[in-house]
């Protein structure tokens, strides 16, 4: 059956796209080879925590979605858009696996005057270097001529109900002027603006400076956050003032380390350098750097609070709060949580936690146990620890609770708590 629209990957990008789309009045399939995600759609479940919730499927469903795994659906539709996954990779590279099996199934099944849009974060000439070729080779097509090609780059916030698909805008780069104007014509039925970027690398480009602009900035608090607290300045009063001023300043805050889908990147470093003049971005590489102490410098703080009140690592109950990587979401990518759970087994913590947002929690494939009443494991622990401040969470009454209480977040109230 022929659709308007696919959305191959059905991930934390592919499927708020497809239910805009399907929101929009657009005929949408979703593919994924993943039989999961299209097992869990069917049984009307999000196979991503944290993304679509079960009434939000239904309504996709009952409005025509139909998830696959069948590519030769890939064949019968106007617009294709690849959400494909692109991990960091062990050398701490963008993995572009999956966004190139994506490009090989689509490619076999490419018609003419098909659209094809890129949302997958990827380094910078991906579109016309990785992608195109694939997409030619396998079709026989062109790119700008048979069919049309754009990169637009995803720049959603998980669980965010003010900065929507709607209401953000979209930035395209198309291989040409008529490609990007396609890509357009079918973003803005989809957003409120829609921003023309040169073209392809441009639009890959601006994901790269977004992302390492947050972690850069993150990484400038973190440190300061060290600083401060060696100093016995209060880090936390620090932002709240200087976020008063009106200009030339955005306030940032620290925390026990940088989380989320979007990952910092260097294209300037191999393997991109064959595409790149090949000048590293040194801010990028030790905002890293420093972003990755934060757990440790976390486990240090840990371990001198407990000795400071007669306490070993060594034995103590360490009760986790917050174990996502954004406060009132169920989202876990890269949370910093598991490192610092990892860190204090070890050492020989008794690990317990709590999330409302997480009801079955793994480190290293064995069940952390889960507090059912947040108050008195809290009182029962020897150290509670606050990685992520969830809407529900009374951090006043907490703190009064609390046997010993580090807030990583800065969000109990002043005095009430150690504070990163």
């Amino acid at each position: 059956m022929p659709a308007d629209l696919a959305v191959i990957g059905l991930g934390h990008l592919g499927l708020p796209l497809a239910q805009a789309a399907v929101t929009a009045g657009i005929d949408t399939i979703g593919y994924d080879p993943d039989p999961r995600p299209y097992a869990e759609l069917r049984a009307g479940r999000s196979p991503v925590e944290g993304t679509l919730t079960a009434s939000g499927i239904r309504r996709m469903l009952s409005g025509g979605f139909r998830p696959t795994t069948d590519p030769a659906e890939l064949g019968r539709v106007r617009t294709a858009v690849i959400c494909s996954p692109t991990p960091l990779g062990p050398d701490r590279t963008v993995d572009l696996t999956a966004l190139g099996d994506a490009a090989r199934a689509l490619a076999a099944r490419l018609r003419p005057h098909t659209t094809v849009l890129l949302e997958s974060a990827v380094p910078p000439g991906t579109t016309e270097n990785v992608l195109r070729p694939l997409l030619e080779e396998g079709s026989g097509l062109v790119a700008g001529r048979d069919f049309h090609l754009a990169c637009s780059p995803g720049r959603l916030d998980p669980g965010n109900r003010t900065h929507t698909l709607a209401n953000t805008p979209k930035v395209i780069g198309g291989l040409t002027p008529a490609c990007t104007e396609s890509a357009a014509a079918f973003y803005g039925r989809l957003t409120d603006k829609v921003v023309r970027a040169r073209g392809p690398r441009e639009a890959e480009m601006t994901k790269v400076l977004e992302t390492n602009f947050r972690h850069v900035n993150i990484a400038l608090v973190n440190e300061m956050a060290v600083l401060c607290h060696d100093l016995g300045v209060d880090f936390w009063d620090v932002v709240r003032c200087a976020e008063t001023k009106p200009f030339g300043f955005q306030p940032f805050r620290p925390g026990p380390g940088v989380g989320g889908h979007g990952v910092p990147l260097d294209p300037g470093c191999p393997p991109y350098s064959t595409h790149t003049p090949g000048h590293p971005l040194r801010m990028v590489s030790l905002a890293q750097e420093i972003n990755d102490r934060m757990p440790s410098y976390v486990i240090r703080r840990c371990a001198t609070l407990l000795n400071e009140h007669g306490k070993s690592v060594r034995g103590a109950r360490v009760l986790l709060l917050g174990v996502t990587y954004k406060p009132d979401s169920a989202d876990q990518e890269a949370a910093p949580a598991r490192e610092i759970a990892t860190r204090l087994m070890d050492m020989g913590a008794q690990i317990g936690y709590h999330d409302p947002h997480v009801l079955d929690w793994r480190v290293r494939e064995r069940p952390v146990p889960r507090a059912d009443s947040l108050y008195e494991a809290a009182a029962a622990a020897d150290l509670t620890v606050l990685l992520q401040q969830h809407r529900t969470y009374d951090l006043q009454g907490l703190a009064v609770k609390a046997q010993l209480l580090l807030d990583t977040r800065g969000a109990t109230p002043a005095g009430a708590a150690h504070r990163l």
